[in-house]
């Protein structure tokens, strides 16, 4: 060949090596891959290695570059693409004639593990078909759907590294996944009748389950039966064990509720279809997409006004009913809650289930309350077997504990309150100047844990872990760790933990740190929250600073005070205390937590002193109450500051109001509890077309703080509660009372955003971000969100990550990340 020619040739010809990063692994990435190439007439190879996929490929300039826009525009379903890499390859004696699907490499891990979905609609129609070799198999998938997360022990994932190496394909499933065309190839779950995980309904007592009278189909239409007559059932599904029961039966509920130890939390509710649902709540078209995606998360919805009262029945199903007969889901299911929490069926097996059931059933964790989901066939007998009387499980091992993800349009945007199932472990991307972050591993909170990794310009937010006071709940949080770390071989520079003395994530913390011999970073709790924020906002690393409001219940404060309600002028680098709410005595320490009367005696005591009280509010039957206590005690322990820390808490606050007005004045049974029953009541007419002279006041003096020069600004609550209390006088209907809390809360907030936010009238801060547990309240959210707008803020706020302690880690962990990188520069 002349040289000329030579040229000409390889003007046309090119070969290049594309390397794609982020969610490309047991996706169909592969398969995809091979299609566009061989669409486009391209030959070379594709192979998984540790690092994501790397694609070999020979071909015409022209249309490798065709073939790059597909791969960012054509992606498979469970796919992210955070990167592609291209580099030229060189033109020599080797040129393939085909292009290849190549078996996976190992090296230095920097992919993505899956999270866990919901089942397909190619798989469901499979699921269903009647001449179909997968007919009623409650396990079936494909790489668009199915487990991925919850079966994975390492990466890459491949099967031999899930729960599936147990299970040899047979020949047909064996072809399927080795045809590069074919929807299941390389789908690590696939399997069948004759060589998949066997499912089956069983008595947890041992002894053998009468068929006959429950099905004359198969063991997932029995557990139907079950459910039809009142039973209460345990179902393995994908990241573990679920309790479930006919929600329109009382009996069953009520059994469940005292037989799982949750007195008072709502239950989430699983429905055949989103008609179902319709009959008991309303759907907008944004959550009704929520409900249907891959995620299949836990949506938040409100009650439908046209739900029929509570029918009381016992087991059974009512004579003559109909399958379009309204029952309706008993109080009991969440007892004080405008809302219902529902998911749709997200795996074969639900669908199955639930494809005679004309009614919700609850579908809660298996467990008891405050402890992890069982995951184990093992443990079903020992944790479950007081609980329920059946259980539908199957031989398929669940390796990673993942817990059923909840989510609530507020704003009208979906927000995570708990992020697992479906969103977890994908990679949160860090923002501009966080590249070169360290490895590092943030501990997370106490409460609603979950710890975070970085890595590779990543932040790896595991998945809800729960309360680590809890024994059970530590030890799988310490199993989860160790999980993490050996599937992103993840060895941290530095550990980063809350300041809170007593944390358990924050004892052990330290105590890595000083086995591991790496640095140990206390940060504090509500400056984590406000960075959480910024993070997940991809505000760059050298951004301004921002007026970070994070409202909560408690935190460890730089003063070694408590604090709940702050305003802090903050980056990534650090944060400083402009603003609190007035901090008050938590009468007899954390028992504040579990009785809310104990906030309003103290709020009130405070305030204007029980001399005030009774002479101006001796006819309220709230003052009744409180002189039916040992008085002389509790005002001493305020006198003295005995059992009585002070904290700053707007969480305490909403509890000191509902108690005032009369929610659960006594108790709560779940963290939380009497502000949720004070928002579930507010009436809407109120809120949004009441004088705004009647929202409830407060003013802002000034503060004197041990440390601090200046008075520090703080939101006095005086002037609400004489406005309150007037108005138990004057019998005000509690609704009307707590849109009024809200709204004068909220609009104190902005104000006190805008004080801080000017200086000699000019605005001299233009950004707010709002994070804390607080914030999942939408009534205050949204009303505190809408007025900082009209006064033209720019608001940052949480979507993907809970505003909640379960978005601290993150926080930690970029707090961590940008004083390493700092420190560095130096």
């Amino acid at each position: 060949m002349s040289v000329a020619a030579k040229q000409i040739l390889d003007s046309i010809l090119s070969a290049e090596k594309i390397r794609v990063t982020g969610i490309v692994q047991g996706v169909g990435f592969r398969p995809n891959v091979w299609r566009l190439a061989n669409q486009l007439k391209l030959n070379g190879d594709v192979i998984n290695d540790s690092q994501g996929v790397v694609i070999k490929v020979w071909g015409n300039t022209e249309d490798i570059d065709r073939f790059i826009n597909k791969l960012k525009t054509d992606v498979p379903p469970l796919a992210r693409i955070d990167q592609i890499k291209r580099s030229v390859l060189p033109l020599d004696d080797y040129t393939p004639t085909e292009f290849a699907i190549k078996p996976s490499q190992h090296n230095t891990v920097q992919t993505n593990v899956t999270p866990d979905a919901a089942v397909c609609p190619e798989c469901m129609t499979d699921t269903l078909d009647p001449f179909g070799r997968r007919y009623r198999y409650a396990l079936t998938n494909c790489t668009h759907c199915g487990p991925r997360f919850s079966i994975v022990n390492a990466i890459p994932y491949d099967r031999i590294n899930t729960s599936m190496k147990a299970f040899e394909l047979c020949e047909d499933c064996a072809e399927e996944y080795q045809t590069p065309s074919d929807r299941r190839f390389h789908a690590q779950p696939n399997a069948c009748y004759f060589c998949g995980p066997k499912l089956t309904l069983a008595r947890v007592d041992g002894n053998p389950v009468c068929m006959e009278s429950l099905t004359q189909l198969d063991d997932v239409d029995g557990a139907c039966t079950v459910l039809q007559n009142g039973g209460i059932l345990a179902v393995k599904g994908i990241g573990g064990f679920h309790l479930a029961c006919d929600a329109t039966n009382a009996v069953a509920v009520q059994r469940l509720r005292d037989a799982k130890l949750r007195y008072g939390k709502p239950f989430a509710l699983m429905a055949r279809d989103t008609n179902v649902i319709k009959r008991y709540a309303l759907i907008t078209s944004e959550e009704e997409k929520l409900l249907l995606s891959a995620e299949a998360p836990i949506v938040i919805l409100q009650k439908s006004t046209q739900a029929p009262p509570g029918i009381k029945r016992q087991f059974g199903t009512i004579e003559g009913e109909r399958a379009n007969d309204l029952i309706a889901i008993v109080d009991n299911v969440a007892p004080g809650q405008n809302s219902l929490g529902f998911m749709l069926p997200y795996t074969p097996m639900h669908h199955l289930m639930l494809k005679r059931m004309n009614r919700p059933i609850i579908f809660t964790s298996g467990n008891q309350s405050d402890e992890p989901q069982v995951i184990s066939n093992d443990d079903v007998t020992s944790r479950l077997g007081d609980i329920v009387e059946y259980v539908l499980w199957h031989d398929r091992d669940i390796v990673n504990r993942v817990d059923d993800s909840v989510i609530r349009i507020i704003k009208n945007e979906p927000r995570l309150l708990r992020r697992a199932r479906g969103y977890t472990p994908a990679p949160l991307p860090l923002p501009a100047g966080f590249e070169q972050a360290p490895e590092l591993l943030a501990m997370g909170a106490e409460l609603k844990n979950t710890f975070c990794l970085i890595k590779d310009g990543n932040a790896i937010l595991s998945q809800h872990i729960g309360d680590l006071e809890n024994a059970i709940t530590y030890e799988d949080y310490q199993h989860n760790l160790a999980l993490y770390a050996q599937l992103y071989q993840h060895t941290p520079e530095q550990i980063v933990i809350d300041c809170h003395p007593e944390y358990l994530s924050s004892k052990l913390g330290r105590q890595r740190a000083e086995d591991k011999q790496v640095a140990c970073l206390e940060v504090q709790h509500h400056h984590a929250h406000i960075a959480a924020c910024l993070a997940e906002n991809n505000v760059p690393l050298a951004a301004l600073t921002v007026l970070g409001v994070a409202l909560d219940g408690l935190g460890y404060g730089d003063d070694g005070t408590f604090w709940g309600g702050e305003f802090l002028h903050c980056d990534y680098l650090g944060a400083e205390r402009l603003a609190t709410f007035k901090p008050v005595a938590m009468l007899g320490g954390a028992m504040a937590m579990r009785e809310p009367w104990r906030n309003t005696y103290a709020q009130l005591m405070a305030e204007m002193g029980w001399a005030e009280l009774k002479m101006n509010f001796d006819q309220l039957e709230l003052l009744e109450y409180f002189e039916n206590k040992p008085l002389t005690t509790y005002n001493a322990m305020l006198a003295k500051g005995n059992n009585a820390p002070v904290a700053s808490s707007c969480g305490r606050l909403f509890d000191a109001v509902a108690a005032a007005i009369g929610i659960c004045r006594d108790g709560v049974a779940y963290e939380g509890q009497a502000a949720i029953e004070l928002e579930a009541i507010v009436d809407q007419d109120t809120l949004h077309n009441e004088d705004e002279r009647l929202a409830y006041p407060f003013t802002i003096p000034r503060l004197t703080v041990p440390g601090f020069e200046d008075k520090l600004p703080y939101i006095e609550p005086l002037a609400m509660w004489r406005a309150i209390l007037g108005d138990l006088i004057l019998k005000t209907p509690a609704p009307v009372m707590s849109a009024r809390f809200h709204k004068g809360l909220a609009k104190i907030i902005v104000t006190m955003i805008q004080k801080l936010s000017t200086c000699d009238e000019q605005r001299i801060i233009h950004t707010v971000a709002l994070s804390g547990g607080v914030f999942q309240n939408k009534t205050l959210f949204e009303q505190v969100v809408t007025r900082l707008e009209q006064e033209h803020f720019k608001v940052l706020t949480h979507k993907q990550v809970p505003t909640n302690d379960g978005g601290i880690a993150l926080g930690q962990a970029v707090i961590g990340a940008a004083r390493s990188l700092k420190n560095r520069r130096n």
